[in-house]
């Protein structure tokens, strides 16, 4: 199969494509330069700032708690999860050939969504354990054992490889025959639909629908944790105690919200409802920017991360300017 890019005319043809064609972000040479040095720094800076955490909770028995042993777990979770689409994203800005084999696309795709969904769980695992910290304080340490944040730990980073098995597989089975362009920078499902020979309605419905049970689900149930929480808050009768409960939680919520706003546009509703450069920027925006943002929302807010920062790398007159 030739590796050159199909036209709308060869739908008819019976040759199937063997790879596909990411168009990213069609610009000058200049400009790809440019954007090759801006998502190379962002991956950089991703990288140093999960890792950053993973490292502090690793080595500071302060930090060996339920919450951020989740903690750590989230950021390395960030570290795959952006590892599966920006540096192939980054080579294709320097690259003439922006080709990807039809099973390189289906991986990615396939590791990609399995740690968007892994990432969903753990936000409803941390949002439990917040509920469970403030609003049953005494009971606590007996609910959250370690046999149960071991497995809560495992859960959550299985789910999601196990869960978008079948959707892969129905995406994978519809017959792609040609064109093999797809007007974005990874392998999005969307798109990969949109360029099957046949508009099989059926795998599509159980998409959206898998879509829309995962998102509203996780996120409803993170909105109920926390309200809960919030509840509980406002009865504190100390201040401080108030004031380090929202500072938590606060954190939490900004995260869940940059997370959950941006896929639930993308994906409740159908993304070919969206102009292509819409569901660009809207996948960056939970696929770059979001995991980037993460460690400095999580440790500025903090003052046990903090500490450990400082204490591990030895960052404390960087972060007492914070």
């Amino acid at each position: 199969m030739s590796s050159r890019p199909m036209n709308a005319s060869s739908r008819d043809t019976t040759s199937y494509v063997s790879n596909f064609i990411l168009l990213g972000f069609p610009s000058s040479p200049e400009m790809q330069l440019l954007y090759f040095g801006l998502f190379s720094a962002t991956y950089m800076l991703t990288l140093m700032g999960n890792a950053a955490l993973v490292c502090a909770v690793w080595w500071d028995r302060h930090l060996h708690t339920p919450m951020y042993i989740f903690l750590g777990n989230f950021s390395f979770l960030e570290i795959c999860y952006v590892t599966t689409t920006i540096p192939n994203m980054s080579a294709n800005f320097l690259s003439t050939n922006k080709s990807i084999s039809f099973v390189s696309c289906f991986v990615q795709f396939y590791f990609f969504f399995s740690f968007v969904c892994d990432e969903g769980f753990y936000l409803c695992i941390m949002a439990f354990d917040r509920y469970l910290a403030i609003c049953c304080p005494l009971h606590y340490p007996c609910i959250m054992t370690k046999e149960l944040y071991t497995v809560l730990a495992i859960f959550g980073w299985s789910c999601g490889f196990i869960l978008f098995i079948a959707p892969v597989f129905l995406i994978t089975q519809l017959p792609y025959c040609g064109p093999n362009i797809i007007n974005h920078f990874m392998c999005d499902p969307v798109p990969l639909m949109m360029l099957s020979c046949s508009e099989d309605t059926t795998t599509q419905l159980i998409y959206s629908t898998f879509n829309a049970i995962f998102i509203v689900g996780t996120f409803f149930f993170i909105l109920c944790s926390y309200a809960l929480v919030i509840l509980a808050v406002l009865q504190m009768p100390s201040a401080a105690s108030k004031h380090k409960a929202f500072s938590t939680c606060t954190s939490h919520l900004a995260v869940v919200v940059l997370f959950f706003g941006s896929l639930m546009v993308m994906y409740v509703r159908p993304g070919s409802e969206h102009p292509v450069e819409v569901q660009k920027i809207v996948t960056l925006f939970y696929s770059v920017i979001t995991p980037l943002c993460n460690p400095l929302i999580y440790s500025l807010r903090n003052k046990e991360v903090k500490a450990a920062l400082k204490k591990v790398f030895g960052m404390e007159k960087l972060l007492h300017k914070t």
